[in-house]
């Protein structure tokens, strides 16, 4: 692996750490979390459809391995989505049985979203395994979930160096499982990386729909959070244009 891969790969862990840094010192108002949201939505719906899904096209898959993989994504992420539920359920039911409020994040659920952050590097590795601009790509627009994500941790009762710490340690998770996918794809053949790639393609489509927009339209929108989503599928189309030329 070449340095360059290297530092792209270390662009979302940054990210990361940086949205921790700036949720310990700015707590931002749930209007403009829900335009975060729409942005970071745009940007990832991009990554999928002008870069992900024409990378499995160019890698040739077996169409069944291709069906089977984006099914067994969709069931793991569906998975994930209930184990999540029932960790927010006991949470309440924890809190409702001391008499106090939920407080803050339950470690379940932090682990629920190291998991997800986990999924989301390997994803940035098979990029990177399967060549071109891919992987650089997929980082660029990950990180723009990440940044969200370190945003997030403000509104849960974890804070000051606490949310800087739990930033960090995402970044090093995405960051590992870069290099984890990349290492264990290097010499794979075009059709296993085009099946993981389909995988990817699942998880990144139940980032879309049942996280970023789902929690951004939890609260009132302004008509214009629309427009936001097409930017940040614009900003992302843009860069994949230009970085061609």
């Amino acid at each position: 692996m070449n340095s360059h891969a290297l530092m792209l790969m270390a662009i979302p862990a940054l990210v990361a750490l940086a949205g921790g840094v700036l949720a310990a010192v700015w707590a931002p108002s749930h209007q403009t979390r829900s335009m975060i949201q729409h942005f970071a939505a745009g940007v990832v719906l991009a990554a999928l459809a002008v870069e992900l899904l024409p990378e499995i096209a160019r890698e040739h898959p077996a169409p069944w391995h291709v069906l089977a993989a984006f099914a067994a994504g969709s069931m793991f992420m569906y998975g994930l989505k209930l184990w999540t539920m029932k960790l927010e359920h006991a949470e309440e039911q924890r809190a409702i049985a001391s008499g106090q409020a939920a407080a803050g994040m339950a470690t379940g659920l932090l682990l629920a979203t190291f998991i997800d952050v986990a999924v989301d590097g390997f994803i940035i590795g098979a990029g990177f395994a399967a060549g071109g601009e891919t992987g650089m790509i997929l980082a660029l627009g990950l990180s723009v979930e990440l940044l969200f994500l370190g945003l997030a941790l403000a509104s849960d009762s974890i804070r000051g160096w606490k949310i800087i710490a739990v930033s960090g340690a995402l970044g090093l998770t995405v960051l590992c499982c870069a290099l984890a996918g990349s290492l264990l794809l290097a010499q794979a053949s075009h059709d296993t990386i085009g099946t993981v790639l389909a995988f990817s393609a699942a998880a990144l489509l139940y980032l879309v729909t049942e996280e970023l927009l789902m929690e951004a339209h939890e609260v009132e929108e302004k008509p214009f959070f629309t427009l936001v989503l097409f930017a940040g599928f614009l900003v992302f189309w843009a860069i994949q244009l230009f970085g061609q030329g």
